[in-house]
């Protein structure tokens, strides 16, 4: 699949980002915040070099990220905030960009993998963003619970709508006609990408209920490989059948 390094960074990038925006922050410590935004210029420091459609989205993306880990850092928590904001605009628009470009290439409805793609940067940044909240924990155990859990329902959320859409492009387009490989992939994007989120929202919910942070840090962990695992298996199908499944 074309850009296939370049698309996954920036949905990372976007997904985190949103993750963000939407958690409460208030009673967070800064050092996770810093973290993310040096995770994002990582990143956009990949996308930047792999980009086929210029670099200068993911490199302002990485200039941000920079500056905001540096504001975090020195607990500049407004001038921070606003780093965020620009680095999940960025990154939205750049993901969003890369769609309509891969759309025309792959002879892909545009529609289609619009939905399909906002689906993906929700569970790879919620399962990302959550598990890495949950190692704050082990140094910061007084936090309060509210925002691993807000994190934790989006994880469920875009685990109900990555099932949506895929349930959708079946009714829409049937069963494929696969081979052996192209079968394995499909499992992969069911099994990691839709079942994996949706199972690591509930065990996490019931682990939170005893506020054990530690065993939901490893399930969300597992649910991290496991959604890497799903899109870009996911990718893989959609470039070989020209439907988002």
């Amino acid at each position: 699949m074309p850009e296939a390094i370049p698309f996954f960074a920036l949905r990372l990038i976007a997904g985190i980002g949103f993750m963000l925006l939407v958690m409460p922050r208030q009673r967070v410590t800064s050092e996770f915040f810093r973290i993310l935004l040096l995770v994002c210029l990582g990143l956009g420091v990949v996308a930047a070099l792999t980009s086929v459609g210029g670099p200068w989205g993911s490199i302002l993306i990485g200039a941000v990220a920079f500056v905001g880990s540096v504001l975090w850092l020195l607990e500049r928590r407004t001038g921070g905030e606003v780093c965020l904001i620009i680095i999940t605009a960025a990154g939205l628009f750049e993901t969003f960009r890369t769609v309509l470009r891969l759309a025309a290439q792959g002879d892909i409805p545009t529609g289609e993998l619009v939905l399909s793609t906002a689906a993906s940067l929700g569970t790879l940044g919620s399962t990302l963003a959550g598990m890495l909240l949950g190692h704050r924990y082990l140094t910061a155990p007084g936090m309060p619970l509210a925002p691993l859990e807000r994190l934790n329902n989006a994880v469920g959320l875009a685990g109900l709508l990555r099932l949506a859409v895929s349930a959708g492009m079946l009714v829409l387009h049937g069963f494929p006609s696969l081979s052996s490989v192209a079968l394995a992939w499909w499992l992969l994007r069911w099994v990691g990408g839709i079942v994996g989120p949706l199972a690591v929202w509930w065990l996490v919910r019931r682990i939170l209920v005893y506020r054990n942070t530690q065993s939901a840090t490893g399930v969300l962990f597992v649910g991290v490989i496991l959604t890497f695992l799903g899109e870009l298996s996911g990718d893989l199908l959609c470039w070989s059948t020209h439907t988002p499944y």
